[in-house]
């Protein structure tokens, strides 16, 4: 453990081939590792959490035009925490250090959202990862611990790969049949019928992608999942389950030692939801709400 690094405390998972690491501050996925083969691209100890790398975004993920929305008939003005757009961004937890309850091979991390600015509820909040022989599960709990319903919405921001392979090389396939269009501020004006060729399978290094995706395909159990595909056949599946009803899929060239990442981030609402109201939660007092994701190999 490195309790001096800006991303605070760092718990080491391991079961079998499977080993994570994950960090205190934002609760964040930073490496995941079946053998010696990299699910997650790792970043240095020393630097903050780059492009919200493995990030849990609550009570919402994205962005909130102007940090300003309406709590029924109630303006409330959000901080603004990305100065370029004038947005508030990807929720309130993004740089808290959380509580760590760990075993060998799972870990729970929790934070209190506290009433603040732009925000006046009590949101209690957990994320348990589990390794398995493929990868890892996660399990959210937010519960509402305010005396009147309170809006919510979550979303995790998991970077991934097959580390062994030119990230060029991996074909990406997202099963989504509406995708958002966006202004100049990353913010939705729209929707229309997302690309075909993503659902059926692009090469990662022919994409350009920081695009919001829903109307979502489950397979029979439920699950979406979404891949990236080696050429020599083995699979990297992200899978996001019951709640998890939208997907922000984004590609860059500027995270650290890496030619190309991507980050394939479910969600249970869009961006500037809190205006929209599209995927917003409203839970009863003492109200929980349970999610789930992960991460495989095959």
């Amino acid at each position: 453990m490195n309790s001096a690094s800006p991303t605070g405390t760092q718990v080491h998972l391991r079961s079998g081939d499977a080993t994570a690491q994950i960090a205190q501050v934002g609760a964040s996925l930073r490496s995941l590792r079946i053998g010696d083969v990299d699910l997650v691209p790792t970043y240095p100890l020393d630097i903050p959490t780059p492009s919200c790398s493995g990030v849990v975004l609550a009570p919402w993920p994205n962005r909130v035009r102007d940090g300003l929305w309406d709590d029924d008939g109630t303006a409330r003005q959000l901080a603004i925490t990305e100065p370029k757009f004038t947005n508030a961004s990807h929720g309130l937890l993004r740089f808290v250090a959380y509580e760590i309850d760990q075993t060998d091979a799972a870990a729970t991390l929790s934070a209190t959202i506290v009433p603040q600015t732009g925000y006046p509820y009590l949101i209690e909040t957990s994320v348990t990862y589990l390794l398995t022989d493929t990868g890892i599960d996660v399990v959210h709990v937010l519960t509402n611990r305010s005396a009147e319903p309170a809006p919510v919405a979550l979303g995790t921001h998991p970077f991934v790969t097959i580390g062994d392979v030119d990230p060029h090389e991996l074909v990406l396939r997202v099963p989504a049949a509406t995708m958002f269009d966006t202004d100049e501020r990353m913010l939705p004006t729209g929707t229309r019928p997302a690309d075909a060729a993503l659902r059926d399978g692009i090469r990662l290094g022919d994409a350009s992608l920081d695009t919001g995706f829903t109307d979502l395909v489950r397979d029979d159990d439920g699950l979406v999942r979404h891949t990236l595909t080696a050429p020599d056949g083995r699979r990297l599946t992200v899978w996001q389950g019951e709640g998890f009803d939208f997907v922000q899929v984004f590609t860059t060239d500027k995270y650290p030692g890496q030619q190309l990442a991507l980050a394939i981030e479910p969600m249970t609402a869009p961006a500037d939801a809190l205006n929209s109201g599209r995927g917003i939660r409203r839970l009863a007092p003492d109200e929980s709400w349970t999610l789930r994701w992960g991460i495989s190999l095959g």
